[in-house]
This record gives structure tokens, sequence and C-alpha cells, in this order.
């Protein structure tokens, strides 16, 4: 028997056979509908097949998913399908309901159990100014200007008896930024790591802070306003002793996992059942003492440390179960419950709609002013505003909760459904118009090597994945003539994949007064090229950063970064790396970080490949000679790397070698260009074939290759990569009939023809290559070959 059920103001009763859950199917004459699991397992293909439907449809006009989740319960509830009396009572019948409320309501308690566990409290206290003011002014600014409006409207209109009593429930609801919201909708939009993203996300959990502690206040009033002095007392001792075990005990023993599970390990699964079970416990105690479940689970989940190893784990576990299976059904049974046909009074629209106006100007201006006061740009201010005012799947859970308390009728809760899905539906693709993060890594000047002085400090970002990566970065550093007159600024970005975590992160890394008993890998990244700098004191500063981020955003770490610091060179490690010969290819989202950094760069790029084991690593001494081969066939990149390659010769130690390609035929050239490019490519050469006269014949030589085909190009690879310890070559080359043969031999390659050749297993050489790319991306520059004239280009 399931009595008011999904909270209807009508209450109902439902009456249905015991055991009816498995049917015998319609050869034996039941019918699967009046079986509770034939007849959720048709709900939810339903649901699903619905949501996707409506999100492959809606995905090229910029809608998020929560918008196609709504609609397709909107479909399926009675402003449409549902309608139809025969289709409600076969597919949706009034009692499989308490069957699907019950497991969405799971759902979003297992999603704010995850929300919490990812969400980290301390960026509140480490949050700046404009983050600080972004959060209050945004609360409070719509929460005053609504209630303002509200309270008017109940004075001089006489209003609607529901409408004055869901007013006052509503417009906390408008004026709250919800984290989980934003976070969800940054994700969706690729721009969580981004500048705006940072700041809207530390923004909406201080507007979290700000409306969890009005909503502790008020119910603390209510509470005291409408029950006895023992259940006010029974109420505060149980949450307070709630909260004690959770956390006194609970989280010491997270803290006790996290101790003992190595970085390296996973954790054990013993600990995720046990963990598991805790949340269902806790979720079973939250209903009992009255603070509720989904309250329950937040709070447990805050008490999780987010990121490896426990928090990633949960997350790991829970993640594609929950958003996958679980959410889809909240989102559809919040749309099941709309019925458009049910708003009749026009007044109570204007009303709603007006309040909700006000709501969000007041968010917008509340949320631009502090940016604009600190001279952040129109556009990119307006797009944190809209962000700020996006709705989701919190403000559905407090529509359901207070539908559920019959505090709001159908009427209003459907005009609230509707007006959420249409600003959160009209923000999306607007934001996406406005604010592109890439923009702001055009630069103002020339951030190359080759149009460096000599005396020029040499600024290098290098990346990293893992600790594999250090030794071949640190060799091709060594021999990048570190010098008193030339010196080097070394930025060292450790990235790592967003795992358990809801926000992204960019952040210094502090050394400690004590080094660790058990370093991390970031320490252990870190102290090398600490060590590395002790190696060149005055010579080399280093710095280190960590960005953890989701992997198809993670470039706009490093380019953002990279602007930040005025690098000239970023470099890259390749999306495969080589131990004893064999290949060991890393995940596809190394090799679209890659190929996002190469297009989007503010300086040159340079992508490192190692054949070779790290344990023969090339030592670099004054004894030995480090021999640096650079191929040069002609154009920007070319150009870029030969100019790498004389800075690397003018150290005692280094050998360089340049081999030209020239085409055999009278007229073919080798590779297509302007006569500027070529212009520039004779002069360069020119220069170092002059160095060349004054040089060591054995440190410095110039060659010149003549080949009439691909094939000749890969025969001279093949021995150059058997003869020196590192290969320099450019990654883009104009279009010839050499060039195309070359081609062929990788047609999805990120490294340019040649570059692919050199990073091929087939050739088996013990030489480094370093692929590297010029600056493309210029304020005034229209092509790779200019370096002065600048013009205005269109943003």
């Amino acid at each position: 028997m399931n009595q008011s059920e999904n909270g209807d103001s009508d209450p109902s009763v439902v009456c249905y056979y015991l055991n009816r859950i498995n049917t015998r199917g319609l050869p034996f004459g039941e019918n699967p509908l009046g079986y509770s699991l034939p007849s959720f397992l048709l709900q939810f293909s339903l649901i699903s097949i619905l949501t996707r439907f409506f999100h492959l449809l809606l995905r090229p006009l910029g809608q998020p998913l929560i918008v196609s989740q709504i609609l397709a319960g909107i479909l399926l509830g009675p402003s449409m399908l549902g309608r139809d009396a025969s289709f409600s009572a076969k597919v949706f019948p009034t009692k499989s309901r308490l069957v699907l409320d019950t497991v969405s309501v799971f759902g979003f308690m297992l999603f704010v159990f995850l929300i919490g566990v990812k969400m980290d409290l301390s960026v509140v206290l480490r949050s700046g100014k404009k983050a600080l003011a972004v959060g209050i002014l945004g609360f409070f600014i719509p929460l005053v200007l609504a209630s303002l409006v509200a309270f008017l409207l109940d004075k001089f209109l006489s209003l609607d008896h529901d409408i004055a009593r869901a007013l006052p429930h509503v417009v906390p609801m408008l004026s709250m930024t919800a984290f989980p919201v934003i976070t969800c909708f940054l994700d969706e939009l690729k721009i969580l790591n981004s500048e705006i993203g940072r700041l809207a996300s530390s923004s909406s959990v201080i507007s979290d802070v700000c409306l969890w502690s009005i909503m502790c206040v008020l119910s603390f009033a209510d509470l005291a306003r409408t029950s006895s002095v023992i259940v006010i007392v029974g109420s505060l001792v149980t949450s307070v002793l709630f909260f004690t075990v959770v956390i006194f005990v609970i989280r010491p023993a997270a803290l006790w996992v996290i101790r003992h599970t190595p970085e390296t390990r996973p954790v054990k699964e013993r600990y995720i059942f046990i963990a598991l079970v805790i949340l269902m416990v806790s979720g079973f105690a939250g209903e009992v003492i009255g603070i509720h479940a989904t309250t329950a689970s937040l709070v447990l989940g805050l008490i999780v440390p987010d990121g490896p190893p426990l928090g990633a784990a949960l997350s790991e576990t829970l993640d594609c179960f929950v958003s996958l299976l679980l959410l889809p059904i909240f989102f559809a049974v919040s749309g099941l419950k709309v019925d458009v046909f049910c708003i009749q009074n026009w007044t109570n629209i204007g009303v709603l709609e007006l309040v909700f106006f006000v709501a969000f100007v007041g968010k917008l201006i509340g949320s631009m002013l502090p940016l604009i006061i600190c001279r952040m740009p129109f556009r990119d201010a307006l797009s944190l505003g809209l962000i700020m005012n996006t709705k989701g799947i919190v403000e559905l859970a407090i529509l359901n909760d207070i539908k559920n308390k019959k505090i709001v009728n159908d009427e209003i809760y459907t005009i609230m459904i509707v007006s959420l899905v249409a600003t959160t539906g009209v923000i999306s693709p607007i934001v996406k118009f406005l604010y592109d993060p890439s923009k702001r890594y055009i630069a103002y000047k020339r951030r190359t090597i080759l149009h460096c002085r000599g005396n020029d400090e040499l600024r290098i970002l290098a990346c990293i994945h893992h600790q594999e990566n250090v030794h071949s970065i640190i060799s091709l550093l060594q021999a990048s003539n570190i010098t008193k007159d030339s010196p080097m600024d070394l930025v060292v970005l450790h990235l790592v994949k967003l795992m358990g975590r809801a926000s992204s992160l960019l952040v210094p890394h502090r050394q400690k007064d004590k080094p660790p008993r058990n370093p991390t890998q970031s320490e252990r990244i870190f102290n090398a090229f600490k060590k590395f700098e002790e190696q060149n004191p005055g010579f080399l500063n280093v710095h280190c950063y960590k960005g953890i981020a989701p992997y198809m955003t993670m470039h706009n770490d490093v380019c953002s970064l990279a602007l930040e610091k005025r690098t000239i060179l970023i470099i890259l490690p390749f999306h495969k790396q080589w131990s004893s010969g064999e290949t060991n290819e890393s995940s596809h989202a190394h090799r679209h970080l890659n190929k996002s950094v190469l297009e989007k760069a503010p300086c040159s790029v340079g992508i490192l490949i190692d054949h070779r084991s790290f344990k023969s690593m090339h030592k670099m001494n004054e004894r030995s000679t480090f021999r640096v081969v650079v191929l040069f066939f002609g154009g920007a990149d070319d150009r870029e790397a030969l100019a790498y390659g004389q800075r690397m010769s003018d150290r005692s130690s280094v050998g360089l070698t340049v081999v030209r390609f020239v085409n055999s035929g009278p007229t073919a050239e080798i590779v297509a260009g302007t006569e500027r490019s070529k212009m520039l490519d004779s002069d360069i050469l020119r220069n170092f074939k002059s160095k060349t006269k004054y040089g060591s014949v054995e440190k410095i030589e110039y060659r010149e290759k003549v080949v009439g085909c691909g094939m000749d190009v890969i025969v001279v690879a093949k021995s150059v990569v058997n003869s020196c310890n590192l290969v320099l070559v450019g990654r883009r080359h104009g279009d010839s009939t050499i060039m195309l043969q070359l081609g062929k031999w990788n047609e999805r390659g990120d490294l340019g023809a040649i570059g692919e050749i050199l990073a091929a297993s087939e050739l088996k050489g013990e030489a480094s290559v370093l692929v590297v790319q010029q600056q493309t991306r210029l304020w005034g520059l229209k092509d790779p070959e200019e370096s002065t004239h600048l013009r205005r280009i269109k943003l």
C-alpha cells in the first residue's frame, strides 16, 4: 500500500498483490506490465532511450545533458504521452511509481555523497578576494532583491494563497548557486580548468556556505517555533551525536586507510566495501534522526579526503553507476511530475516569472560587479554571471522536496521546472559563444628561440606525466647550454588526471621543511628538478607546479601557465614510450593534450620522443660529446629547430650537425614555400655555414643530402638516428611530391611527415627526437614567416 504517493496534494491508496515481481511471460497468459520487475525495466529503458535521443538532437545546439533528461520525463509524463490514460496506466501505473521514486531518491543520495567526496572545503579558506566577493554578492543581492519584490507583490496585489506560501521557499532556491550544478555545467562546456571555470567553482562553494548557514538558522528557528522542548533537545542531541561519530570516528578511519595505501597501489576492495556499508548506515541514521539521508550522505562525503587514493577509488566505483543509471531516473521522475495543462492562472505565471527574472538580474549584477571593478573584460564577466545563474539537479531536488511537503502545488511546480530548463538551455549556448579560453593565449610578442637574443633568459615549460619522463627532459635541458651568460628559467608542470575531485587545481609546489618519509610522485618529480637546479647554481631557476584537470581540457593549464610565465618553449612528452625496444602506448588523452597545445600554445612547442630505456640515458660530461643532428628541409619550424640546435652547440660537450635535404630534380622543390620563407631559410643557413668555418669540424658540421623520393629521406633518417643522441626537426613542411610520399607513412600523425617517421619504432634508433613547432599564435601575425609589421587580427 502506498499512501500520499509522490507527495501529490491528494492522498491516494493503492492496492497491489504481493510477490508479483517476476512474470512467466505472455505464453502463459500473464501480462508482464502487471509485475514490478518488467514494469521497471520498461520504464528505465524508455527513459534511457529518450534521454539519449534528445541529447543527440540538442547537443549540436549546445544544450547540456540535464535539458535532455528532463525533456524525456516531460514527454513520458501527463504533459504529452502520459496524457493518454491507457499509456499512463500500462507504462507508468501508480503502483509502480513507488519503485521508480525510491530508485531516483537513492540515486540522488549517492550523487550527493560523491559531490561531498569530490568537494574541497579548503577552497573557502584559500579563495581570493574576487571569488569571495562574487560568492557573497552573487547570493545576497538576488536574495534581497527577489525577497523585496515578493514582499511588494504580496502587499499590493493580494497574491493567491498558494503563491504567497511558495515564494519564501522559491526565492532562496533562485538565489543559490549550487557547486554540483556549476561543476557539471563547466565540465560539459570543457572550461572546468579555465580562469572563469576556477573562479565559478570557488564562488559557488562560498555561495553554498552562505545558503547552508541561512538554512540552518531558519530550520532551527522553525523547529523552535513549531516543536516542543523535548523534540528540540532530542533533535539537537542526535544530530550532534551523528556529527561527532562522523568527524571523530569515521574521518580518522578514512585517513588511516589513506596512510596504509601506497601511492602506486589501488585501495583494497574490503575498504571500499566498508565505506559503502557506512554510507548506507549513515543514510539510514539520517532518516531516523530527521536530517534526511541526503544530508547525512553529504556530511559523510565531506569528511572523506578528496582525490587519490580513497576519494578517487570511491568516485571510480560509483561514478558510472550513478551518472549513467540512477541520475537519468531522477531527472525523468522530475519531468514526469510536470503537467503543463494544470497551468490555469496567468497571474501566478507573471508573479513567478517576475521574481525569477529579478533573481536572475540580481545574480548577474552581484557576480559581474566585483569582476568589472577588477577590470576583467566585460565578455568574461558576463560569461561568469550567466554561469552562476545555471540551475540543475540541486534546484530540482529542492523543488521535489517542497512539492512533497505540499508547499507548492502542481501548477507552481510545473512553472518552475519549465523556467529552470529554459534558463539553463538558453545560458549554455550563450556562454559557449561568449567565452573561449584559447583566445587569451594569443601573445603580443614573438616567443620563439629564433627571435631570442644570445644573452636572453631561455624560458622553458616542461610538462611531466610520470616520473619516467623526468630523465629524458633533464638530459635535453642539460644540452641546452645553461650558463651565466645564457641562463634558463624552468617551469615544471606535473599534469595529473582529475580523479575524486569536482574542481580542477593549478597550484605551485611548496617545499616542505623536512623531507617526507614517503614522498608522493609529484614530490619525487620536483625533487629531481630541484637537484638539477642545485647542479647549476645561479644559472637555472626552477619553479614547480601541479595541475589537476580533466585530460580533455588539460591544455588550458599548459597554455595559461606558458602565457603567464612568458615561456619561449613548451616541452611535452610524446604519447608513446619505448622501453627495451618495446612500444608502450599511453592513453589517447596524452595525444589529445599534445594536439591541443600545438594548436593553441602562445609560444613554440617541442614534442620529445625518447626511444631508449631510461637506464641507458646519455650522461652529460665534458669528456664525451653529445651529438645533435638537425634535419633541415625548410620552413619556420625547421628554422626554429636549427636555432635551438645552435644554442646547444655553444656548449663545449655538444656537437651539432645540420643535414640539409636538397631535391635531385633541377626544378623540383624539397618543400613548397613563399619567397620570403626561402629567403629566411637561406639567411639562417648562411649564418650557420659561416659559423662552421671558425668552429671545430668535429663539433659543428654542415651536410647536404640529395634525395629524389620519400624512400631516400627515410634511408638518411635511419642512418641519422643510429649515429647521434638527439635529432631536431620541424613539425610542419610545405607540400611537395616528396612530402606527400612521406605523409602516407602515417596519415593520422600529429608530428608531421618527418616527425612521424622518426617516431616510428621501425627505425629502431637510439636517438631521442624533438619535433619543434614555431609559435603560431601572435597578435597581428598573418603567417608564420612574418616577424614584424604586426596587423590586427579578428578575435
